[in-house]
């Protein structure tokens, strides 16, 4: 996990200030310059600031990589910024999991999917319920299974706080390359092409979307000529 905040040479007169603290690589590194990148106008991502408008100062969860440039903009915004790169960090404990589960001997009791999956959430996400006034869940739900699509989903739900706003996005048909997300100013977001972490799984239909999000009070969803969804869900 790692945790951004105002350091002196940021902060705003007046305001106190820490350095930032980060428990692994702080950023994600920048892919090769030749790598095809989209930059994408963003609907959901105005909207998105528009409700955390009258904040001041927040707190932000991004479950994708630390991207330097979401860090800025936000710690620049009065913003504390927590970053935790949910797929790649869900990849890495389930294969350790299995590789410990079979190296076991066959009258031991083995840890249940639903048993890893809860652990796995429990040590990454490591939070009091209501700490975050945003989330950016990004398209992590579409190369989820079902079972740990969900718990995510609830675990998103139980970390916001009420009047907190999710940013998520679903793909309307199977994408032709794994992306990822990052902020480059309050109207535009930069998918970056990347090594696929798992296959996709699934593209949900609207319905399905309103029933994982259905304890929160408001859903907006807006669908680009490129049939990528993005949706926010105010709390």
């Amino acid at each position: 996990m790692n945790r951004f905040r105002l350091s002196p040479e940021r902060a705003p007169a007046g305001a106190s200030t820490a350095r930032a603290h980060a428990h692994v690589p702080t950023v994600a590194p920048a892919p090769p310059s030749f790598a095809p990148r989209e930059i994408r106008n963003s609907s959901s991502l105005k909207d998105f600031l528009w409700h955390l408008g009258g904040l001041g100062r927040g707190s932000l969860l991004d479950l994708g990589p630390a991207w330097q440039s979401t860090i800025t903009f936000f710690i620049d915004r009065g913003f504390k910024v927590y970053t935790e790169d949910l797929l790649t960090g869900w990849k890495q404990y389930s294969q350790a999991e299995l590789e410990r589960q079979r190296a076991l001997p066959a009258e031991v009791e083995h840890t249940s999917p639903e048993e890893v999956a809860n652990q796995f959430l429990e040590a990454s996400l490591k939070f009091e319920p209501g700490s975050f006034d945003a989330v950016f869940l990004w398209d992590l739900l579409d190369y989820l299974d079902g079972d740990m699509m969900r718990r995510v989903a609830e675990r998103v739900s139980k970390l916001l706080r009420e009047g907190g706003v999710v940013l998520a996005v679903f793909h309307s048909k199977r994408p032709d390359q794994f992306q990822r997300y990052r902020v480059l100013d309050e109207n535009t977001l930069e998918l970056v092409p990347a090594p696929s972490v798992f296959p996709f799984v699934r593209t949900f239909q609207n319905r399905e979307i309103l029933e994982l999000f259905g304890r929160f009070h408001t859903s907006k969803t807006y669908l680009g000529r490129d049939q990528l969804r993005e949706a926010l869900f105010v709390k």
